[in-house]
């Protein structure tokens, strides 16, 4: 399924998605929206200070997600099962 929500693409980031909770820098400002993308299933939070847990939003493998954020937020991410992956975040604006 493909989606065109006439947004730029800025700053890539590619975070490790392992055995504990990794964050991401705070997105830029003019940042409204980021595009997520992971090579394996993992768990995902979006906050001032990001932390994922076991009981934060699930993002499933290789599947193309779209989060509304603010600047200054962040993102983290932690794996589900034994093996790490690489979570791949957009920033995108208007």
């Amino acid at each position: 399924m493909s989606f065109n929500y006439g947004l730029r693409h800025g700053t890539v980031l590619k975070l490790t998605s392992g055995s504990s909770s990794s964050a991401s820098a705070a997105f830029s400002a003019g940042t409204e929206y980021i595009r997520l993308v992971s090579t394996i299933a993992c768990h995902i939070h979006v906050a001032k200070s990001a932390t994922a847990t076991t009981s934060t939003s699930l993002l499933p493998a290789n599947e193309v997600e779209i989060i509304k954020v603010s600047p200054g937020e962040q993102i983290a991410v932690l794996r589900i099962g034994g093996s790490d992956g690489e979570l791949y975040v957009t920033e995108l604006s208007a």
